[in-house]
């Protein structure tokens, strides 16, 4: 789900420094300081994968900031918590693959049965995928 079905221009949000302060001057990190709510004014896109939103801060001045950058809040104010996991498979195959694990083989037997290698070959890159 994009943050494009989660808010909407005119909610606030509450920026969180600590993943954006390294790119920002030092005029809008004492504005965030000050108060860390924007109120959403655009949506931008980032880097064609996702998309970034365009905060006007306490001192009035816009500021974009990327997605994972910001916290959203829910209707109470309270902020609503992130599904970390930056990987969303729910396919089957690639739940299956990274239960896999493989044991070191010793005997040479074991070490030709291709099924061995195979088994092998898959954990060995499962993490790429």
């Amino acid at each position: 789900m994009s943050i494009l079905d989660k808010v909407k221009k005119g909610n606030y949000v509450q920026v969180n420094l600590e993943l954006s302060k390294d790119r920002l001057n030092k005029e809008t990190i004492e504005a965030i300081n000050i108060s860390s709510l924007g109120k959403i004014s655009d949506f931008r896109i980032t880097d064609g994968k996702g998309i970034g939103v365009v905060l006007q801060l306490s001192n009035g001045k816009e500021q974009w900031f990327f997605e994972d950058e910001i916290n959203l809040l829910d209707e109470n104010g309270n902020v609503i918590k992130k599904n970390n996991d930056k990987k969303k498979n729910s396919n089957f195959i690639f739940a299956f693959l990274k239960g896999l694990n493989y044991e070191n083989k010793n005997k040479v037997s074991e070490l030709l049965n291709p099924i061995n290698f195979f088994i092998w070959l898959v954990v060995s890159f499962k993490d790429i995928f």
